[in-house]
């Protein structure tokens, strides 16, 4: 079944250390997805997408500068962050793990994500069929060249290496979103 993003009802976003104990959070502001679900067969579904990673928002302007700038992303080079599912396995329930293939920064590895489908599909108050999931994961900046960093003073470093990625994503049936 094709299926589209609600990004009104949706997240991608993001936790990263900073000085070595305090959560940074952030989330992406534009992404695109093709989705095919498979409602009662879960590991018959696969998906890509892409995250346009100009869109990065830590709330804070001068770090999200930073972060955008050839230091870290380099969004002039790699403007988009890539997935594209290789595999799906049910964990019982609607639970389940995906691996695949995400390209950041010009490297491509595979990322595994396990989360949970939401389950239906479902009709909202105005007829639009809809369904979700939501998923989590985590990888290593440094994996994908994502490398800068400064030494503190007092030991350790000024970012964290290990990313935390969740998604939360709302859908729409295609042929009731474009209505």
């Amino acid at each position: 079944m094709p299926w589209v993003i609600d990004q009104r009802h949706s997240q991608i976003g993001f936790a990263i250390k900073h000085m070595m104990f305090t959560s940074v959070r952030g989330i992406f502001h534009r992404y695109h997805a093709t989705i095919d679900i498979a409602p009662h067969d879960l590991v018959a579904s696969h998906f890509s997408g892409a995250i346009e990673v100009a869109s990065i928002d830590t709330h804070e302007p001068t770090r999200d500068e930073h972060l955008r700038s050839a230091d870290f992303f380099d969004v002039a080079t790699y403007p988009t962050i890539d997935y594209r599912s290789t595999k799906i396995e049910a964990l019982g329930g609607n639970r389940f793990r995906v691996t695949g293939d995400l390209t950041m920064h010009g490297v491509t590895r595979p990322v595994v994500v396990e989360g949970e489908y939401a389950g239906g599909p479902y009709r909202d108050p105005d007829g639009t069929l809809r369904t979700g999931f939501s998923a989590a994961g985590d990888l290593n900046r440094k994996d994908f060249g994502l490398t800068w960093n400064a030494a503190l003073e007092t030991g350790g470093v000024l970012v964290g290496e290990a990313v935390h990625v969740q998604l939360d994503v709302e859908l729409m049936w295609q042929e009731d979103a474009a209505a």
